[in-house]
């Protein structure tokens, strides 16, 4: 296996990342993990520096203050490139994310670029949430999709896994986007460059203790810089103009798609 590092942002974790880590490399023991700690006030941080006193695999980075679910990862991506790490993999911190299916996403590297962990495929799904969260997560990526000319099924999601190169040629250090909308960026940015993006079945479970980081704010970020972004790009898709082909897989598939 290439080497592989899981990065885990955290804020205010602490009843969860003690058990996630653990199940991380109890499934795939070869892996490392990157706890990237925005200062949670709740000692998640203390937590994190314990973890990787004991075990080798666990690191952890520390940063200043709370500045985003995007700063986060470009923090993470950084330190993994840095460290020789070619595979580095997105893993929420709340426990929503299952370890245990992250061969799935592993096994699917190999050959493709990036690759989605996907609530929306075949064999994907989502347990404890309402109707009305399924249905307005699904219009979001819906909305995406169409504004942008995607032909992803999940395009919010954050459990992913990016080769090095693909990173490099995001040039995810200038990627600004936080939150939902930090996902759809790095997204778009391998649809238009031509890497071959794979979506493989998640199970995504509600978080069990904390609370959920989202908020009005994140969701009208992505509402406005998707639209912008749609309409800037607009002109040329009606012009029958084509950014470079992609190869995307969708539902174990190799399509062409741009």
């Amino acid at each position: 296996m290439d080497p592989t590092l899981v990065i885990l942002p955290t804020y205010n974790e602490r009843e969860n990342i003690e058990n996630l880590a653990n199940r991380v490399l109890a499934a795939i023991p070869e892996v490392h993990i990157l706890i990237v700690d925005d200062n949670s006030p709740d000692g998640t941080g203390r937590i994190a520096d314990g973890l990787a006193e004991s075990n080798s695999h666990i690191h952890v980075l520390h940063r200043l203050d709370k500045s985003g679910l995007g700063a986060a990862y470009r923090a993470g991506f950084a330190w993994g490139l840095d460290a020789g790490f070619t595979v580095l993999v997105e893993l929420d911190a709340d426990g929503s994310h299952q370890p245990e299916q992250l061969h799935r996403l592993l096994d699917r590297v190999s050959t493709a670029d990036l690759v989605l962990g996907s609530r929306w495929v075949r064999g994907g799904e989502v347990k404890d949430w309402a109707p009305n969260r399924i249905l307005l997560s699904r219009a979001g990526s819906l909305y995406a999709r169409v504004a942008l000319g995607l032909p992803f099924r999940d395009i919010t999601g954050g459990y992913r896994a990016f080769t090095a190169h693909a990173l490099e040629v995001i040039d995810f250090a200038s990627v600004s986007s936080q939150g939902y909308c930090f996902q759809i960026d790095m997204l778009w940015r391998a649809h238009r460059a031509g890497l071959a993006v794979a979506e493989v079945p998640i199970t995504f479970v509600e978080r069990e203790f904390g609370t959920s980081k989202m908020s009005s704010a994140i969701v009208l970020e992505a509402i406005l810089r998707v639209t912008y972004w749609g309409l800037t790009a607009l002109p040329a898709r009606l012009r029958g103009r084509r950014f470079t082909p992609t190869t995307a897989v969708v539902d174990g598939e190799h399509v062409q798609v741009g």
